[in-house]
């Protein structure tokens, strides 16, 4: 007897586990659509919508003349949140990843070397919106020239106003831009419905099949062969990851070339979400190990998972 133990190979039989339960992943319609059917319709659907937000958060340099009544009429528009309370390193980096839309450096009247100017910084990850606060500014700066000009032409001594009395209380706007990554809607979107397909096969998908395996005997029979527990697990386990991973594949490889998503390293991102969802699997189906345990009958599943 001690002999037929030593020659049964445990690996085997995890693989063999391995096979039949994937086989029985992928004629299961539930595991089909939990894992692959809903992530692939929620990223179609937003996929095709095209969001536009409408709040803008705008960072100030820190050298910013934040008493100017550019500053105060900027504060009065409700969709701007102004950023006072960061570095221009900080900024910086912020503007380079799309988390601030824009930096606007305010320029005080005395300085000789800029001017009466205020000067907006965008970057290409948030470039609409960098457009959208450049349009804003402007119609605000506008307003303030016309308003200093029609009070220069009502004054008694506006013929005697000489080029440089005006050229010096007007504003100008300048603009330039910086690289930063460019985000897209489904930037956001693909990494979180990969997490829900993940979550779902880890927890509920693995939290039922094993309820059932254990509720129908086939554990009991599976515990009645040479193969140990740790095989057993390890075996179902597989399966899934395998299974999982492969339609994880399918969701990136559809964000890529049906709505572009951003994959910035090419194939070592992909390789980098992979072995994210494999990891963020294994711990979620450690969760799915814990629940079919604790159930009492599958109307408990839901409620622990």
């Amino acid at each position: 007897m001690k002999s037929n133990k030593r020659e049964y190979n445990q690996w085997k039989a995890m693989l063999a586990i391995t096979t039949a339960s994937l086989r029985s992943i992928t004629r299961s319609p539930s595991a089909v659509i939990f894992s692959l059917g809903f992530p692939l319709v929620f990223i179609i659907v937003f996929g095709f919508i095209s969001g536009n937000r409408i709040r803008l958060e705008v960072g100030i340099d820190n050298s910013s003349d934040t008493t100017s009544a550019i500053y105060q009429s900027i504060r009065q528009i409700s969709n701007v949140e102004l950023i006072t309370d960061k570095s221009n390193e900080e900024l910086n980096q912020q503007l380079i990843k799309g988390r601030v839309d824009a930096i606007l450096k305010l320029h005080p009247v005395n300085n000789s070397a800029e001017g009466n100017t205020v000067e907006v910084i965008t970057s290409k990850a948030s470039r609409e919106k960098g457009t959208f606060v450049h349009s804003v500014l402007a119609n605000i700066i506008d307003k303030q020239n016309i308003a200093y000009f029609r009070s220069l032409s009502n004054r008694q001594d506006a013929n005697s106003a000489g080029a440089g009395d005006w050229a010096n209380n007007i504003t100008q706007l300048k603009q330039s831009e910086i690289e930063g990554r460019e985000y897209k809607m489904i930037d956001f979107i693909l990494p979180g419905q990969l997490g829900f397909s993940i979550l779902s096969a880890g927890v509920f998908g693995t939290a039922f099949v094993f309820f059932s395996l254990r509720q129908t005997l086939v554990l009991k029979r599976f515990f009645a062969t040479p193969i140990s527990k740790t095989f057993i697990v390890l075996g179902e386990a597989l399966s899934r990851l395998i299974f999982q991973l492969a339609g994880s594949l399918i969701i990136i490889l559809i964000g890529k070339f049906v709505f572009g998503f951003t994959l910035i390293n090419g194939l070592w991102t992909v390789i980098e979400m992979l072995i994210l969802s494999a990891m963020g699997l294994i711990v979620f189906m450690g969760f799915g190990f814990v629940v079919s345990g604790l159930a009492k009958n599958e109307s408990v599943i839901p409620p622990l998972a």
